[in-house]
């Protein structure tokens, strides 16, 4: 899987994060899916260069994990 993802040019997988997010704006009941789909690539590639990391950036990197993460649980909760 990251053989492929490197085989790919680099802005195609930003440009995947971005389309998720915005489907997941988007979309009003099944939206919150794209966002934790968002989520999940987040983490993976945070465990995946958290060697090469410093301490900031491994807690900058977790707070954005954290906020996309209360979007998807905000977007899953109906409203009223």
């Amino acid at each position: 899987m990251v053989a492929a993802l490197n085989r790919l040019p680099r802005i195609v997988p930003i440009l995947g994060v971005l389309v998720c997010l915005i489907v997941g704006a988007v979309v009003p009941t099944y939206g919150w899916i794209f966002t934790a789909l968002v989520a999940l690539f987040l983490v993976w590639m945070f465990v995946l260069s958290q060697a090469r990391l410093t301490g900031v950036e491994k807690l900058m990197r977790i707070a954005v994990i954290v906020f996309i993460t209360a979007i998807a649980i905000i977007q899953s909760r109906p409203r009223g």
